[in-house]
């Protein structure tokens, strides 16, 4: 079966460059001999019949969520394991429903968690409380990561939020309430779908004619000079 960083990406869970462009990862039950081929790296489980094998992108056999993430946390760094785990858990609003979703509850990654004895096990006990069953992208779950490490406030992530007359003006990714702040990470729609792009900067128009302060965040913001996104958010929080 396809296992660890292999076995994410047949589930369609998002992962750092360097996961997605590595081997292929294949794995057997003990005590069946791991995988020894060039651009493969084998894997020996000892789950036995414990293992859930399901099946995706036509029939690849791949263990279950729960199990896949826990394959991630010997080799994922702590924010990385938290956008997977975001990903796995994550709960569509009801306004989007999406059939299948989430592919695991939190509460299940935690029974899986406490009887986990695998490499990666202080890892992913130090991922699990820092999951969210709310965010809707890698780029999200990092910047929230990123604020909360800061030392910022902990923020609401894609509530929905309403304008004077209480009418609904949409989600924002990551919210401070009391301050009025918005986070939004700004992706690549703008140059891969012109009408969503749209419909974005309508909503964050809307937002700020509420009386709302909206940083935006992008790529170069979050990955390469983080710690001037971290200014720019602890001072809009200070001036509310």
């Amino acid at each position: 079966m396809f296992w660890g960083p292999t076995s994410a990406l047949l589930w369609g869970c998002p992962l750092p460059l360097r996961s997605v462009a590595g081997p292929i990862h294949l794995a057997v039950r003990a005590p069946l001999n791991a995988a020894r081929e060039k651009h493969v790296i084998g894997h020996q489980t000892s789950l036995g019949r414990t293992l859930l094998v399901e099946s995706r992108r036509c029939g690849l056999p791949v263990p279950d969520p729960a199990t896949t993430w826990l394959t991630l946390a010997g080799t994922l760094g702590v924010h990385d394991l938290v956008a997977a785990g975001d990903y796995f858990a994550h709960v569509p609003p009801e306004s989007h429903p999406v059939p299948g979703r989430p592919f695991v509850t939190l509460d299940e990654l935690a029974w899986r968690v406490e009887r986990f004895h695998g490499r990666g096990k202080s890892r992913a006990s130090e991922a699990l409380p820092r999951l969210t069953t709310r965010a809707e992208s890698r780029p999200e779950s990092l910047l929230r990561l990123l604020l909360i490490d800061a030392g910022l406030p902990l923020p609401e992530v894609n509530p929905e939020l309403a304008d004077a007359r209480g009418g609904l003006i949409g989600r924002a990714d990551l919210v401070f309430r009391r301050e009025r702040v918005i986070v939004e990470y700004d992706g690549d729609q703008h140059r891969t779908d012109t009408t969503q792009y749209e419909k974005d900067m309508t909503r964050l128009e809307r937002f700020h004619l509420a009386g709302w302060t909206v940083l935006r965040v992008r790529k170069y913001g979050l990955f390469t000079a983080p710690n001037t996104t971290v200014r720019r958010v602890a001072t809009a929080l200070a001036r509310r």
